[in-house]
């Protein structure tokens, strides 16, 4: 019985420790500089010690379309205590600025320019593919990441680690 206890609390050990592994580093976005809407740079430096949500998008991307108001609506839930930031994988800030406007993203975004895709592999998204975000605790620690559409039950699941 002793063994078989020492083998389910093993095999449970395993699984966080492998599930906690495979969550990327946030060390690259840290590291990353990129330009805002009214294209000055900004070191994304500035955002480490606070939990965050960050979303990857495209203008062309439809569900990134489709997410933006659970993002916006989450962001008044939790003002002051989780922020979310827009990465555009867009070369321009005008047309960026355009459909931020459009949409009434009223987080912080940014453009990538020709650092959105290596930024997004090395964050754990090999694929390359849009919408991708990462959940960041204030310690730094991407507790989840989620590839397509997030919507209001991903955002719920994930609040208590953001928040911790």
């Amino acid at each position: 019985m002793r063994k078989l206890l020492a083998v389910a609390v093993f095999g449970l050990f395993s699984a966080f420790t492998a599930a906690a592994e495979d969550m990327p580093s946030s060390a690259p976005l840290f590291a990353a500089t990129l330009s805002d809407l009214d294209d000055k740079a900004v070191a994304l430096s500035r955002y480490k010690g606070k939990p965050l949500v960050v979303n990857f998008w495209a203008r062309w991307c439809g569900p990134c379309r489709a997410e933006i108001p659970e993002l916006i609506h989450f962001r008044k839930q939790h003002k002051g205590k989780v922020e979310i930031l827009g990465i555009g994988i867009e070369d321009k800030a005008e047309p960026a600025k355009e459909f931020a406007k459009a949409y009434e993203m009223d987080y912080p975004v940014f453009v990538a320019k020709d650092k959105g895709i290596p930024l997004m592999k090395e964050l754990g998204n090999t694929k390359a593919g849009l919408p991708y975000t990462l959940f960041i605790d204030r310690n730094g620690q991407v507790v989840q990441k989620k590839m397509g559409l997030v919507k209001k039950a991903d955002l719920d699941a994930v609040t208590p680690q953001l928040l911790q």
